[in-house]
């Protein structure tokens, strides 16, 4: 069964599919041996993970490259952030074809215009939404797989209003989007009037900190939402620890203790040591050729 297809079996058959964000193999693989049953490729991470801030200064294929390695690391589906689609339409059908090809399940194209940004960073500008539901139309066109999972996320929210990011929402879904991400709604009461307002299944961003106010899980299910992402959980939690373990460094003159006790090789088991060592049992260790009859 492809990833997508088993994204698509998730959703038919799961109230809420909720899907931490990786930014790494490293953090891909710690959310499917915690359970989780898909992974989100957060945009923010990525661009992080190679020294920048979340201000579109990464390219399609720097996004699409640490999208196939997440999803290469994993049995899960990952969902991966596609940012605006990298340009126009032609750009989009591309950014599809790339990110199906390394084995995506799902991505999700945003109506935001350059510089893009973080969903809850101020000061963003949208694109028209001729243009905007012409690039929607072109990432449906251009899917091989047909369940590959095409989310349209809309920013509309922060700069035209609720209503607005709802008619973007509602007409992307008519364009041949699969899934609404309508990004950032500011009250709880917004939150619970998206699945309502909008004529298909919906995406949720937890932002810990952000412009949404928090909400639990099960009361996002409860409102109707298919899909939970939460890209920063491992993101800002690393960032945390980092701090605390540097500072404790300097401060005790030695290696400090980490927050989890673990040995070397139960480190390396957590990346696949365990699936290596088999491999070299199985070939390292053969029997020498029989001689010649």
């Amino acid at each position: 069964m492809s990833a997508a297809r088993e994204l698509r079996r998730q959703l038919r058959e799961t109230k809420l599919i909720v899907a931490p964000g990786a930014y790494d193999c490293i953090t891909a693989r710690l959310i499917e041996q915690a359970g989780f049953s898909a992974v989100y490729m957060t945009g923010a991470g990525t661009a992080a993970t190679l020294g920048y801030p979340d201000y579109g200064l990464v390219t399609m294929t720097e996004m699409a490259e640490n999208a196939g390695r997440i999803a290469s690391a994993v049995t899960v589906p990952v969902i991966a952030d596609a940012d605006t689609g990298y340009g126009n339409e032609l750009n989009a059908v591309r950014t599809v074809r790339e990110y199906e090809r390394r084995g995506v399940a799902g991505m999700h194209i945003e109506d935001q215009g350059f510089p893009k940004k973080c969903g809850h960073l101020d000061n963003k500008t949208i694109v028209p939404l001729e243009e905007y539901v012409g690039k929607i139309r072109a990432a449906a066109s251009a899917k091989r797989d047909p369940d590959f999972l095409l989310i349209a996320r809309t920013d509309a929210r922060a700069v035209a209003g609720l209503e607005e990011a709802v008619r973007r929402a509602n007409a992307a879904l008519e364009a041949g989007a699969d899934m609404a991400f309508v990004e950032a709604p500011q009250t709880l009461e917004e939150i619970a009037a998206v699945p309502r307002l909008v004529k298909g299944p919906c995406l949720l961003n937890v932002v810990r900190g952000g412009k949404t106010p928090e909400i639990g899980l099960d009361d996002a299910e409860a409102m109707g939402y298919r899909l939970a992402i939460l890209p920063g959980l491992l993101f800002m939690s690393v960032i945390g620890i980092c701090d605390e373990m540097l500072a404790e460094t300097k401060r005790l003159r030695r290696h400090p203790k980490p927050p989890k006790e673990m040995t070397v090789r139960e480190g390396f088991r957590r990346v696949g040591a365990d699936e290596w060592d088999a491999v070299s049992a199985r070939f390292s260790a053969a029997q020498p050729a029989r001689a010649a009859e």
